[in-house]
């Protein structure tokens, strides 16, 4: 295929970003505390890793594991903070307690990045209603990806909903760009391929010793040659 698909990387300090970008990396979104399923980085990390690479870096805007808001002004504070940094672009995405987007939350935090690129994450997994919620995100500035497995339960469970929000990209409420992610494998890059998915995201994958070891250039170098195939 002409148009190489997007390969992003989870970056927890300079240290995986410089083995992510080595290994062919697109982006990575940077992150803290995976026990907390990735929360916003410090100023000073975002820093480090941007002085360390040049590819382009998307920081998590999350204080608190799970998918409630929590504090929105501390959630501003943080975005400013980071824009202030030089961050400009970024990943969030809320709940309400019925599983509906949290509009007002995301539509507060997003008036804070001036318009930045953003990726509503894997909250979409989890919403009562997926194309509801895309409907109603539609039209909110910089939105231009989903980060999703198609499922809670991750991409074996969700492979069948991804190939359907695929097949209707350009609808309404479908025009991101769906990045997939959660439990990726390999094998399943023939068909998501297939189908006209080209951005896929990596975590565990691109650490073969755990999450307390660096991301691995060699396996990131692996994941980029597949999704290059």
């Amino acid at each position: 295929m002409s148009k190489r698909a997007v390969l992003e990387v989870i970056a927890l300090d300079a240290e995986d970003a410089v083995a992510a970008q080595a290994g062919g990396a697109d982006r990575l979104e940077l992150v803290t505390d995976m026990a907390a399923d990735g929360l916003t980085p410090s100023r000073e990390t975002f820093a480090e890793i941007r002085a360390a690479v040049d590819i382009s870096l998307r920081v998590m805007l999350r204080l608190a594991d799970g998918f409630a808001a929590g504090d929105v002004d501390a959630l501003v504070r943080r975005a400013r903070g980071l824009r202030e940094a030089g961050a400009d672009e970024f990943v969030l995405g809320f709940l309400d307690e019925a599983g509906g987007p949290d509009l007002a939350a995301v539509e507060t935090v997003v008036g804070a990045l001036d318009g930045c690129r953003w990726t509503f994450h894997r909250a979409i997994d989890r919403a009562a209603d997926r194309d509801a919620l895309r409907k109603q995100l539609a039209d909110l500035p910089g939105l231009d990806t989903y980060l999703t497995a198609g499922s809670a339960a991750g991409v074996d469970e969700g492979l069948t909903t991804l190939l359907t929000e695929a097949a209707r990209s350009g609808e309404p409420g479908y025009e991101q760009q769906i990045l997939v992610g959660g439990g990726l494998r390999l094998d399943h890059l023939p068909r998501l391929r297939a189908a006209g998915v080209d951005a896929f995201h990596i975590g565990g994958a691109s650490r073969p010793d755990g999450w307390s070891a660096p991301v691995s250039a060699a396996a990131v170098a692996q994941w980029r040659a597949a999704v290059d195939d």
